[in-house]
């Protein structure tokens, strides 16, 4: 499989597309895996749409897991939220499963991991998402996978204008007021990204915003 996941990571998304209700990949695995292989993750987020709770499916996923041979471990538990910790041979995975009773703006698509089906979310969905995470909880990933997708040539303007769909207290504004505060060179050089290019990006990203 082309992109940048790791044989783990791509050995849990196929074990774990059998759990019913379907999920979609989306966020740094999609983009690492399918779209852009841009940078490497540590985690894969699983989105199921039209549920408000996730109910049993954190035990379901641990069972699947566990069967082909994982160390499965609970590292947070909330009724629409968990993050799963898979060990296998030494390799870790960081399992998000996530109930998303918001409906994406763009359908998801077809994507086969070896020989298994599984839905990921398009770049256009995953640059509304991001946008709102910049917003929301600000993660220096955040802004590197923005800079990636417009570079990438997905239309910054609409997505924009699609994140209140989302995300009803979103405003350009007040993106551009976050992404001002903070300390983009630090962030950056903490986790090895370009500090220089995220700052310039920043920079003409704050002007949009507020222009």
């Amino acid at each position: 499989m082309p992109g940048s996941l790791s044989a783990l990571q791509t050995r849990v998304l196929r074990v774990l597309a059998g759990l019913d209700p379907r999920w979609t990949l989306t966020g740094g695995g999609a983009l690492a895996g399918f779209h852009l292989a841009h940078r490497r993750t540590k985690d894969v987020d699983l989105f199921f749409h039209g549920l408000v709770a996730l109910g049993r499916l954190p035990e379901d996923a641990a069972a699947v897991l566990s069967a082909e041979g994982m160390s499965v471990d609970f590292l947070q538990r909330a009724p629409a939220f968990c993050r799963l910790r898979a060990e296998l041979g030494g390799e870790v995975v960081l399992v998000d499963l996530v109930a998303e009773p918001v409906p994406n703006v763009f359908p998801a698509e077809r994507r086969v991991v070896d020989t298994t089906e599984i839905l990921v979310d398009c770049r256009a969905e995953i640059l509304v998402n991001k946008l709102g995470a910049l917003y929301s909880r600000w993660e220096i990933r955040d802004l590197v996978d923005v800079k990636a997708l417009v570079e990438a040539g997905e239309d910054l303007d609409a997505a924009l204008g699609l994140v209140s769909r989302k995300d009803g207290g979103f405003s350009p504004p007040d993106l551009a007021w976050v992404l001002r505060t903070l300390n983009v060179a630090a962030l950056a050089k903490a986790d090895g990204y370009d500090a220089a290019a995220l700052l310039a990006f920043r920079d003409e990203l704050v002007d949009r915003l507020v222009g």
